[in-house]
């Protein structure tokens, strides 16, 4: 009598399977059709962003390394631009989750596309190489190491040392910063990682794995802080980015993440 009980009750449940499993992942339409908006301009971009960010922060390491005194190094520095760079990255990351659009010029296929990539491939991220996990933020971190080499260039030794403690919390920042996407890689990545890397995971020095899921349940509202997470909880506890959105809902009359949703809804 089982195929008795076949009906349309059954179908519906089945379709709704069917559905389900083509929702998230490299099978998704909308990933698919992300994925192949990566183009080679935009690949070029990374790779010289990447190229002379790397330049820099060897540059400018060297430069810290000769003028350093360990009395103007405390520990606090590297715990501050750690806190603050959790923030920003929160704070870039709220931003494209939660605004813009993918049709927008320049910056909606170049930046906005992999967020919108990312919430319906969560695993994307894992297959990107080094240069497309950092290049957007060797980019941004180009002319803070710019400014800084510029200051080695010019300023006086004696200018140097009264700058030295904020150039060496700068300096933290930005490797923070430009990090930020490695760590958010390492975050889904279940297998393989090195064994320093999972440790700094588990004593949460930097973005642990099971952290960052909770980020990932639909409707993507929460959690938005990925180098470290360590604002991720008094943020939320404040309902600092709710508030945040329901601000410029009522000033602009736009819908957060709603062009987020709609690459979400392409099943099919």
């Amino acid at each position: 009598m089982a195929g008795a009980e076949d009906g349309p009750g059954q179908q519906l449940e089945l379709d709704e399977d069917e559905a389900s499993c083509c929702r998230w992942g490299a099978q998704h339409a909308g990933a698919r059709e992300l994925a192949a908006l990566y183009s080679p301009g935009k690949r070029l971009q990374e790779w010289c962003s990447v190229i002379l960010c790397f330049s820099l922060i060897a540059h400018n390491l060297v430069h810290l390394l000769l003028l350093a005194r360990w009395e103007h190094t405390p520990l606090v520095i590297v715990g501050v631009g750690a806190l603050i760079a959790d923030f920003l990255s929160g704070l870039v990351h709220w931003g494209a989750d939660t605004w813009g659009s993918v049709e927008l010029p320049i910056v909606g296929k170049a930046f906005i596309r992999p967020f919108r990539e990312h919430h319906i491939d969560p695993t994307a991220i894992t297959r990107h190489d080094f240069i497309e996990t950092n290049g957007d933020n060797c980019l941004v971190t180009l002319l803070p190491l710019l400014n800084m080499a510029y200051k080695f260039r010019t300023h006086s030794p004696e200018a140097l040392e009264q700058l030295y403690p904020w150039e060496c919390f700068v300096f933290c920042l930005i490797i923070f910063g430009t990090f930020t996407n490695q760590i958010h890689k390492w975050s889904h990545t279940y297998f393989g990682l090195p064994r320093w890397v999972t440790l700094l995971q588990d004593w949460h020095v930097i973005l642990p794995r099971k952290h960052h899921r909770i980020h990932h349940v639909s409707p993507h509202e929460t959690y938005f802080c990925i180098t470290t997470g360590w604002l991720n909880y008094p943020l939320e506890k404040i309902g600092f980015w709710r508030r945040l959105e329901d601000l410029i809902q009522g000033l602009t009359g736009e819908k957060p993440r709603a062009d987020d949703m709609k690459w979400a809804q392409k099943i099919k």
